[in-house]
């Protein structure tokens, strides 16, 4: 394992010292240093477990611009199947071997994301699914309200068969609680719930044992718009979850800022926490790597068993929309700092060998 070195070292030691006063502490009446008390609806072994100590590190990596970069090459044999960009020629995975290779480590987890009618496990999935690396699926909702009323049941039933016969452990982020949803398709806390509860009702009907339920709401919903009474309830989620991006309208804004509110409450909850997207904004310049670096610190909090980094300017509304964009590629200070966090051994629990980064 690589180890800090140098100012770095220093840098992150001081944030720590820094930052201990402000974090919430997530252990269960143990200190915040004590590993909480975890429930799961899942079978042990067959869908996704937190690890028993520290946190996997995922990402979403967007497709780059076909700007003529030559394509990632498979990593030698001799590296091992958890080398950096292992799989790197498989379909849709050039992206996240191309940013392992600049982290100097092989992802825990692979985020892929999914309109509410679309078709998926797809060959990109199986990619992820074939290999050493988790899947997540972030599926994007319907209507809730017809959902309940069994009008999509045929189509739940047809990816929860999918899901199945994929026979791999998958994350399953079933969520559309952004604030243009909830005013069209959501229409209130009750009903994404009763939706909630229907989706795993057809899955669980199916057979279907691979899946981890991640409830996911953005941080900022903790604030304003009363994102816990959204929560299903412990018998039906396996892991806490929320989106963590800085609000876009604020200058500079901590992590530690973003989250706190979902923390406090998430520190209740006998469930692994996730946080499901971050990303340090383009608009941060030569704070990024500061921002990353204080991250780090906040999320090595023993509740926290998953962090995915959102690797993509794709929500940006024009290239000047620098506060929504959050790729790496091309910031050799962002890149950096973003090794940093992901070498860090409490982002390692699977012990994937670490490289120089490049």
């Amino acid at each position: 394992m690589i180890m800090l070195k140098g100012h770095r070292a220093r840098t992150t030691a001081l944030l720590a010292v820094a930052l201990a006063g402000t974090l919430p502490a997530a252990g269960c009446g143990d200190g915040a240093g004590a590993e909480p008390r975890i429930t799961t609806t899942t079978r042990a072994g067959v869908a996704p477990e937190p690890p028993a100590k520290g946190a996997y590190f995922g990402v979403w990596a967007a497709p780059p611009p076909l700007d003529g970069r030559p394509a990632p090459t498979e990593p030698p044999a001799s590296a091992g199947p958890l080398a950096p960009g292992r799989g790197a020629t498989a379909p849709g995975m050039a992206p996240v071997a191309a940013l392992e290779r600049g982290l100097g480590r092989q992802v825990d987890i692979v985020q892929r994301y999914y309109g509410w009618k679309a078709d998926f496990p797809a060959p990109e999935d199986r990619a992820v699914a074939a290999g050493p690396r988790q899947l997540m699926i972030t599926w994007k909702g319907g209507d809730t309200k017809e959902i309940v009323s069994g009008r999509f049941d045929r189509l739940i039933q047809a990816r929860a068969h999918a899901i199945k016969a994929l026979g791999k452990p998958v994350f399953l982020r079933w969520r559309d609680m952004d604030a243009g949803a909830l005013a069209g398709r959501v229409h209130d806390a009750p009903s994404f719930v009763a939706a909630w509860k229907h989706v795993r009702t057809i899955f669980a009907a199916e057979g279907v044992a691979n899946v981890a339920w991640v409830w996911c709401p953005t941080a900022n919903g903790f604030a304003g718009r009363n994102a816990p009474s959204y929560y299903p309830g412990d018998d039906q989620v396996d892991w806490i979850c929320a989106d963590a991006e800085p609000t876009p309208s604020a200058t500079y804004m901590d992590l530690s800022e973003s989250t706190k509110l979902f923390f406090d409450w998430a520190k209740d909850r006998p469930k692994p926490v996730m946080i499901g997207e971050f990303g340090a904004p383009v608009a941060y310049g030569t704070r990024r790597a500061e921002w990353l670096r204080r991250a780090a610190v906040v999320l090595q909090n023993p509740q926290v068993k998953a962090v995915l980094y959102f690797d993509s300017d794709e929500r940006a509304e024009e290239r000047r929309d620098t506060r929504r964009r959050y790729a790496v590629d091309g910031d050799a200070r962002a890149v950096s700092a973003l090794r940093e966090l992901a070498t860090l051994p409490y982002f390692n629990p699977r012990n994937v060998p670490v490289t120089p980064g490049r």
